[in-house]
């Protein structure tokens, strides 16, 4: 089974990015190869042509239960729409007992939605059949799992009303804010909801002087450039040396939209407490909260 990961693996490099649907063609496309048979249980007898059968059942099963109801349709590859690709493979390595490893892959966004191994017992047409029915009612909560959101987000920036002076203060600000910005790219990517956008590429003047907050939402246009489908950007304002607040702002990468924003209220603390405000800050109004 080895072998089939490693392919798992190549393929979320190489997969093309799926072409867009006519409005017209609503169901979406999913690629699903043949799953590989592997025995490996050392029996004398050989069962090729029985295996070969069951596969072959179980593959038009599998593809009959994802097409039914009209929400899905089978393409050939992400080439002809797919925006989902099935791939398992099946391995018998005793008289009673089959390991099958199933993956479900997001095309577009290169990433793995389901990658689970599953036993079954028993190697006759009744087993088999358990063995579909179980594997594709995992496959079909997996496709039903929402896409995660492309999202750019940009260096935390810091308005200080504190006059600090400059040198060590803003070496030590420059290391509190980017522990900032690691840390709310760490939870966003976590939750699973989205899929982070390497903003590193960005070279307009507004990133490069840290000044998103004040360019009249032109982050949301930046953020398209690259990729994402929406952007974020956040502030940290420090009223006084030991008070602050955070703020976040979300934007739709394509209309620029405000689609939500926070904001800590005023909080106690030195500079090292920006980043755990930060994280329950965005955690509480953009992950919790959805």
């Amino acid at each position: 089974m080895r072998r089939t990961w490693l392919i798992l693996s190549a393929l979320l490099l190489v997969l093309p990015v799926a072409s867009s649907r006519s409005g017209a063609e609503t169901a979406v496309g999913v690629a699903m190869d043949d799953f590989s048979y592997t025995d490996t249980s050392g029996e004398p007898a050989n069962q090729t042509a029985a295996h070969e059968r069951r596969l072959s059942a179980f593959m038009a099963a599998l593809r009959r239960d994802i097409s039914e109801g009209g929400r899905y349709r089978l393409v050939a590859s992400a080439q002809d729409g797919a925006a989902f690709k099935v791939i398992g493979g099946i391995q018998k390595t005793s008289t009673l007992v089959q390991w099958a490893k199933v993956a479900v892959l997001d095309v577009g966004a290169r990433k793995l939605l389901m990658d689970k191994l599953y036993t079954f017992r028993g190697d006759n047409d009744e087993s088999w059949e358990r063995a579909e029915t179980f594997v594709s009612r995992e496959v079909m909560a997996a496709l039903a799992t929402p896409a995660p959101v492309a999202l750019a987000v940009f260096d935390f920036e810091l308005e200080d009303a504190t006059a600090a002076s400059a040198g060590a203060s803003a070496t030590s600000d420059a290391s509190y804010l980017a522990e900032v910005t690691s840390s709310v790219r760490e939870a966003l990517g976590q939750s699973g909801r989205y899929r982070l956008v390497d903003v590193g590429e960005a070279n307009e003047q507004a990133v490069k002087a840290h000044a998103l907050r004040d360019c009249a939402g032109c982050e949301a246009a930046i953020a398209q450039k690259l990729g994402a489908d929406q952007s974020l950007i956040g502030v940290v304002r420090r009223v006084s040396r030991t008070e602050y607040t955070l703020g976040f702002q979300v934007r739709d990468a394509r209309t620029g939209a405000v689609l939500a924003r926070g904001d800590s209220g005023l909080r106690m603390g030195a500079d090292y407490s920006w980043k755990r405000g930060a994280v329950r800050l965005v955690s509480d109004r953009l992950i919790e909260s959805r």
